[in-house]
């Protein structure tokens, strides 16, 4: 099973703090003055609606639609979790229609290519899905900054964990109706 990031609808209140957190995490330079509105591409997305409020991102599945899609072969599981090989995206964008949960997101960035006569602009798409923060030993920055912790990561040893539990309360709840 893979670690994954759990998101808590009830403790979200929508800052998305969470958002920008994972921006700066992917920018090279990691500080608040480098964003861009024009290049901003969380790895997560925030939902607010009238019922809910909650940041919807990868659930590392085990069964990868995403994975089992791509033409490429560019999404792959290693090190126990779903990863985007850039190089091998071509931005066809059947990761995003096969992932039930929305959590693909496929972005066009501009590059300068070359320099001086040489130079000429290239448009390169990047699917973009929650990554862990692989590269942060902190691990993933938007559940460091989420000020309700309303996001937590889920290791296969603590679903075990809720699963024993919740087994001894439903046979605790039925001796106590014998």
């Amino acid at each position: 099973m893979n670690k994954y990031i759990f998101a808590d609808s009830q403790s979200c209140i929508g800052c998305r703090t969470c958002e920008v957190a994972c921006v700066i995490s992917h920018q090279e330079d990691r500080s608040l003055s480098a964003l861009d509105p024009n290049s901003f591409a969380p790895r997560l997305q925030l939902i607010q609606n009238a019922q809910v409020t909650v940041p919807v991102m990868c659930r590392q599945c085990e069964d990868a639609p995403c994975a089992r899609v791509c033409p490429n072969d560019a999404i792959t599981r290693e090190d126990d979790m779903i990863k985007v090989n850039q190089e091998r995206c071509i931005g066809c964008k059947t990761c995003a229609i096969a992932c039930p949960f929305g959590a693909m997101n496929v972005v066009t960035q501009n590059k300068t290519v070359g320099s001086g006569l040489f130079a000429r602009d290239e448009t390169r798409a990047l699917a973009l899905k929650c990554d862990l923060c692989t590269d942060h030993q902190e691990g993933p920055q938007c559940v460091k900054v989420c000020p309700t912790n309303a996001l937590r990561v889920v290791t296969p040893a603590k679903v075990e964990e809720v699963s024993a539990n919740r087994r001894e309360a439903a046979a605790m709840a039925a001796m106590a109706v014998s």
